[in-house]
């Protein structure tokens, strides 16, 4: 039987928590993200953590050397600190804390080779000198592989997607391939550097033909891009163009041509605003730029939701029928409304003229990529209003820009070759210009805002969709920031070689064959929130036409492959409910694929994307989530775990506190082939078993109340999946989704009971908050509520946590209630509502001091009662009453600290006694 893994037992949540929030800065630097966009990518801290805790042992597989449970728990924390060290951005490049976390996985595996030493015709390899291999079969942005190649794993990385397979090459596989090679590039010879290290050599000739390709491109193309003078006829380096769509006036008495603008503002940092204000000439409008601030009713001419605008002239509003049908006849223009320069005092914003007009009319370039647009309007605006296909999204100067530059990469490879290196060298370096490339592309096209607050060009995806875009900025190719070295530089920058073999593949997940025998963690397709495909599409006409002689078999079609994704695309399938079935049958399919071929010494683990959506009145279900479990089980996997992590950054300080973890990892382990079918009551009493010691425990370690409910999943599917079936009393199969509605009630259960033991007034006064919050009720209701309690309204009253006149009855608001508990109070909601102001008003400290001059066990139960109360205000929607008590909880542990250190200061009372005056 194979040994438990940390993962099974216990994780350190709050560090990886801290450290995938680290990963989150966007100005965080050389983080491998830059290599190429991807969408819903899980930070690196997440798979480094969750790959290192499914691979070591935890310390109750080992009780010849830890035989106490106390010994396992100081084992565990020992392992704990190696996921903190290795999860801190800053230790990424420490080999010493890397290698420490290698040796536990080595010393591990060694414990399973030796499990199965003397076995015949096993189909693993148990070789104690070196580690099984990795597999991830839905690669997508390439951190989960790039991660296990960290820890010492020869990394496999596969994906149906080939902007996601030609990732994952740049990360995993052309780095090891290139290890210890000397650049090629001219320049490199006069670098007095014997030895380069690792992919150093790779990454010098990727930023040297990065440069070549700017070189060329200025001979070939830089008369496209002129300078612009100023009003004292200095010259300047233009950094965009700020155009803005347009169209004739709906009404047939006016007829002008007007502009179709979200903003005319063009800067609102302090001391540099400016604005842009159109001016109607005849049938024509022209635009001043004005320096200062815009006033709020020159900011825009569009009003609402959709194409409606105002028109300058006449001031008629158009419809969004009026503008779609213009754009369907092709009758939408683009005018140029500004001009933004560089200067040495900073953003200088210039009127257009002529000879900028007229640099950016130019013809279409014949070898522009081709394919049409998706018209999915979830995902996809541009189509409604006549742009169909990729090209529309960017004018003919942008589309001559990209084309060059395509041309280029391939140039640049001979001119590899000339210099000394071969042909796969050269195909390697290609690669690295090509996504600098691809990254180029989502800041030259016509669906690119201006930020008026930092004062640059904003990227195509600021969401996970295509949106259409009005007023759009044209950024320069050759100059400024977004140059074509910049984005080249992107991809150099993280060139990385850990010396562990990688390799990256095209593949289906149903049927590929690469998983066999290896270790697996991997982060599927998230039902129906990205159209991974379909939005990668921009990138692959710009790849495709760079690399498809390099990767001929992975560009052979004229977009993605889309047919075997697996999304749950209604607009595909014909239909929600066919796009779900087509979902759970594909992941079912993908799943087993898995759980037949993994390594049977190791868990899979893997991860789904939470939202707060995710959650229904009846618990955490929905129906992307309760379909992806569907899939899990079906496939033959038994659920031995589940763990929140919060992979995403969340707006304001409530919102990282009070946001469900965006991701759980499930830890899966292939189901025994002779599991039995289990009947529903069976199921119930098997759940209820052990689920309420599960709960205790997930208390106990302080998980969050927002993420409790998610990790109960883990031990109450973990009952559901070890069985073949849960047979319903008809007779039928039990689906998932009412095994998690049992789940939930049982997780409501617990919370009931713990409650049904506390004081009569702590039960009195969390009923009534059930019923009403902190909000009046009648006398006579809450007097029956306190008679079947076994207490009394006045009795309340006169405790100090009910106010009662003139027939109404409510709670006393904890705003109102004394600050510090009486030491020999025994009302448990008087205390976690004195708990939960402090912890508003003083935080740590100031709830310390009331934990610190208690007795007994009233503080922890206080905990317990804060959990109830969380879940309440979570169902009834009371965001501010949720967010105070789960604060509370996830601060226990410092709050426990901080009481612990005052009582270790605080001087023991000496009574007269102890001096010795009884004796006289």
């Amino acid at each position: 039987m194979a040994r438990k893994k940390l993962i099974e037992v216990a994780m350190p949540l709050e560090a990886i928590n801290d450290g995938c929030l680290q990963e989150k800065n966007p100005f965080l630097k050389g983080h491998p993200r830059s290599t190429h966009l991807w969408w819903a990518r899980r930070p690196l801290a997440a798979a480094r953590a969750v790959i290192f805790a499914q691979m070591v042992d935890d310390p109750s597989s080992h009780p010849e050397e830890f035989p106490t449970l106390e010994e396992q728990a100081a084992e565990r924390e020992r392992l704990f600190k190696i996921i903190g060290q290795i999860t801190d951005w800053n230790n990424l490049h420490n080999d010493r804390v890397m290698q420490e976390a290698r040796d536990e996985i080595m010393k591990s595996w060694k414990y399973t080779c030796r499990d199965h030493q003397g076995e015949a015709n096993s189909a693993v390899l148990y070789n104690p000198e070196e580690l099984p291999a990795f597999h991830d079969p839905f690669a997508g942005g390439g951190g989960i592989p790039l991660e296990a190649q960290r820890l010492g794993l020869s990394s496999n990385a596969s994906d149906l997607n080939p902007v996601a397979v030609t990732i994952n090459k740049a990360m995993i596989e052309l780095p090891y391939k290139f290890d210890g090679c000397n650049p090629v590039n001219p320049d490199a010879s006069t670098i007095l550097n014997d030895k380069w290290e690792g992919a150093s050599g790779l990454q010098d000739d990727v930023r040297y033909y990065g440069q070549w390709m700017l070189r060329k491109a200025r001979q070939k193309i830089g008369h496209l891009y002129p300078n612009v003078q100023d009003e004292n006829g200095n010259s300047h380096k233009v950094i965009a163009w700020i155009w803005t769509r347009t169209g004739k006036c709906s009404n047939p008495a006016c007829g002008c041509n007007m502009p179709f603008a979200s903003t005319f503002v063009l800067s609102t940092k302090k001391g540099k605003e400016a604005w842009v204000e159109p001016i109607v000439v005849g049938k024509e409008v022209e635009f001043r730029i004005h320096k200062g601030k815009c006033p709020k009713d020159k900011e825009t001419n569009k009003y609402g939701r959709g194409a409606i605008f105002k028109c300058p002239a006449c001031g008629e509003m158009t419809t969004d029928e009026y503008v779609k049908s213009l754009a369907m006849e092709g009758k939408l223009g683009e005018q140029l409304m500004a001009i933004v320069a560089d200067s040495k005092n900073g953003r200088l914003y210039l009127p257009a003229n002529n000879i900028h007009v007229a640099a950016a009319d130019v013809e279409r370039p014949e070898n522009y990529p081709k394919g049409e647009m998706p018209t999915n309007p979830r995902w996809f605006s541009p189509p409604s209003f006549g742009m169909v296909e990729f090209y529309q999204l960017f004018t003919n100067r942008q589309l001559t820009a990209m084309c060059t530059f395509c041309d280029l990469v391939a140039m640049a490879q001979a001119e590899i070759i000339k210099d000394g290196g071969d042909v796969d060298y050269a195909h390697a370096v290609a690669v690295y210009l090509a996504c600098g490339l691809s990254q180029l592309s989502r800041y030259s096209c016509t669906i690119c805002g201006w930020n008026k607050t930092n004062e640059n060009v904003a990227q195509a995806f600021g969401r996970q969709a295509i949106p259409m875009v009005w007023d759009f900025a044209e950024s320069n190719p050759l100059e400024g920031s977004l140059n074509i070295t910049s984005t080249i530089e992107w991809p150099a920058a993280v060139i990385e070689s850990l010396g562990v073999a990688g390799k990256a593949q095209q593949a289906d997940a149903q049927t590929q064959r690469i998983t066999d025998g290896k270790v697996v963690s991997t982060d599927p397709p998230y039902y129906d929130n990205i159209g991974y495909a379909d939005l990668s599409d921009f990138f692959y006409v710009w790849l495709r036409q760079s690399l498809k002689d390099i990767y001929p078999e992975m560009f052979s079609t004229m977009l993605v492959p889309k047919a075997e994704e697996l999304v749950a695309t209604p607009y595909r399938h014909g239909g929600k409910d066919a796009a779900e079935e087509f979902f759970l049958d594909g992941m079912s399919c993908a799943m087993s694929n898995l759980a037949q071929q993994a390594h049977p010494d190791y868990p899979v683990t893997i991860y789904y994307a939470f939202k707060q959506s995710d959650t229904e009145d009846d618990g955490v279900s929905s129906t992307g989530w309760a379909t992806f479990l569907e899939a899990v089980v079906n496939a033959g996997f038994q659920l031995t775990g589940t763990w929140p992590i919060r992979t995403e950054r969340t707006k304001g300080l409530k919102g990282s506190v009070n946001a469900l973890a965006s991701s759980i990892v499930l830890v899966c382990r292939k189901r025994s082939d002779d599991a039995q079918q289990i009947t529903r009551r069976n199921f119930v009493a098997a759940l209820r078993r052990e689920l309420r010691p599960a709960l205790r425990n997930l208390q106990e370690s302080n998980i969050a109340p927002v993420d409790l409910a998610q990790s109960a999943i883990g031990p109450g599917m973990a009952v559901f999946s070890r069985y073949k079936k849960v047979l319903e009393a008809d007779g039928s199969r039990m689906p998932v989704k009412s095994a998690l509605q049992i789940i939930n009630e049982e997780i409501d259960l617990f919370f009931n009971d713990q409650v049904g033991d506390m004081d009569a007034a702590s039960r009195f006064c969390i009923d009534l908050y059930i019923q009403n919050a902190f909000n009046d009720i009648r006398f006579g209701d809450a007097d029956i509520l306190a008679r079947a309690k076994g207490t009394s309204v006045a009795s309340m009253v006169s405790h100090g946590s009910v106010y009662a006149k003139s027939g109404v009855v409510h709670l006393v608001d904890r705003t109102e209630l004394p600050e510090r508990v009486d030491s020999n109070e025994q009302c448990i909601w008087m205390l976690t509502q004195q708990l939960t102001h402090a912890m508003s008003t003083g935080g740590i400290e100031a709830c310390a001091k009331i934990v610190y001059s208690m007795f007994g066990s009233n503080a922890e139960r206080a905990k317990d009662l804060a959990y109830r109360l969380y879940t309440v205000s979570e169902q009834k929607k009371w965001a501010t009453e949720a967010y105070a008590y789960n604060a509370l909880v996830v601060a226990w542990p410092d709050i426990q600290s901080r009481a612990a250190a005052m009582k270790a200061v605080q001087p023991e009372q000496i009574t007269l006694f102890d001096m010795g005056m009884g004796n006289k």
